[in-house]
């Protein structure tokens, strides 16, 4: 990963190098469980809308990646966080990843959360599954034929679960 990767709050102005990142991701089907035909307007009130807070990740005004994080639940699920990754295409396989996880974790923390949980990890994202779990994400629960995978068919989600 380039040294000069700056992750920063994104905001309105942000909109059309959000949706370069998440469009693809979202039109694959291959990890989010969000309808491929999400159209641009519902995909950005997903990624950015209130409680979520998004941040972008970029080198030299570049957009390379994105996440938000967010409370997993309301009330007395309050003090667990939720996030979502996307790293661009061409940026993939550069460390990114985990500099936004870890910049997550320090964020969410600094927000007074005491644990980040993701909710439905597809288990054919193994890379995803091999960094949550190098940063000590347990799996805490397995969905069995809970995502839809639009080449292996249905297969499982993991609930993954780390305390801060």
């Amino acid at each position: 990963m380039p040294d000069d990767v700056k992750i920063r709050a994104a905001g309105r102005a942000d909109e059309d190098a959000l949706w370069s990142m998440l469009e693809p991701v979202f039109r694959s089907g291959d990890t989010y469980a969000i309808d491929p035909g999400i159209s641009r307007a519902a995909a950005l009130d997903y990624w950015c809308a209130a409680p979520h807070r998004a941040f972008i990740a970029e080198a030299g005004g570049e957009p390379l990646g994105t996440y938000f994080l967010t409370p997993n639940q309301q009330g007395g699920g309050a003090h667990v966080c939720n996030c979502g990754f996307v790293t661009a295409p061409a940026a993939r396989g550069r460390g990114l990843a985990r500099a936004m996880l870890e910049h997550a974790l320090q964020a969410a923390r600094a927000a007074g959360f005491r644990a980040m949980q993701f909710n439905f990890v597809v288990e054919t994202n193994t890379r995803a599954i091999a960094i949550w779990s190098s940063y000590g994400f347990d799996v805490a629960g397995r969905l069995p034929g809970a995502f839809r995978h639009p080449e292996k068919g249905f297969v499982d989600a993991l609930v993954m679960y780390k305390h801060l």
